[in-house]
């Protein structure tokens, strides 16, 4: 089982569970992983997938590999340890390019609202607030040259249940680094965080599919990293750590 699906040719990162027939998900502290080109083929990608924590006690495997090029390619995932061997396979399916903003992709100049446009409470689903997360636009923090994270997610609607603890975990983030230039912005996900409205037009401007989504914006207006679905505190730390300060 997937947590990411927006994959092109280059470094990826995977996200996914191991789950036994009996749907119980298997955790354990990492798993290798086996990349091939077909089921019955030779693996040509090693790994090691590392359990992550991504709030809301969810935990996920995630791995690194580089794919040559686009096409239909077979997971193979094995958690290492425990008193039985469980293996679990899947697909990992590589487009000729990536649907939402890739790496070194400018970032598109959305005017999100702030507090200064609204109350809190009308443009988040978060509740409590993120209020540290409304302050600034990604258009202000472009205009200023100013590095940042964004979050695209709507807690209060999400269909995969995670972008509650991910909007927690950029907030948890933002205040590590609070002492940095380094800002911290969260965009809703619908029209008036209304889902019978449609998705909104911040969410449409930066093509995305699926949410939720963080990116990592450089103070070149260039897209450094980037996370597909749930991310945890580790990873986003130390990808704003490497990218951003």
């Amino acid at each position: 089982m997937f947590g990411t699906n927006d994959y092109a040719p280059g470094p990826v990162r995977v996200s996914f569970l191991v789950v036994t027939h009996r749907a119980r998900s298997v955790e354990r502290p990492t798993a290798r992983v086996w990349l091939s080109r077909g089921l019955n083929q030779k693996p040509f990608r090693t790994g090691t997938a590392r359990l992550e924590a991504i709030g809301g006690g969810q935990k996920i495997y995630v791995t690194r590999l580089d794919v040559p090029s686009a096409g239909t390619y077979w997971l193979l995932a094995e958690p290492v340890g425990g008193a039985k061997k469980i293996q679990g396979v899947g697909n990992v399916v590589v487009q000729k390019d990536s649907r939402s903003p890739a790496l070194g992709d400018d970032a598109f100049p959305s005017k999100n609202p702030t507090l200064d446009d609204a109350p809190a409470e009308q443009i988040t689903t978060a509740r409590p607030p993120d209020t540290e997360l409304l302050r600034t636009s990604i258009k202000n923090a472009l205009d200023r040259h100013e590095p940042f994270v964004v979050v695209f997610a709507t807690p209060k609607y999400c269909q995969s249940r995670t972008c509650g603890p991910v909007v927690g975990i950029v907030e948890r983030v933002g205040e590590r680094f609070a002492s940095t230039s380094v800002r911290f912005i969260h965009v809703e996900v619908y029209e008036g965080n209304n889902p019978a409205l449609g998705e909104n037009r911040w969410f449409k401007e930066w093509k995305l599919q699926s949410e939720p989504w963080v990116f990592l914006v450089g103070p070149d207006g260039k897209i450094k990293a980037r996370f597909e679905g749930p991310v945890s505190e580790r990873e986003l730390g130390d990808a704003v750590s490497e990218f951003l300060t």
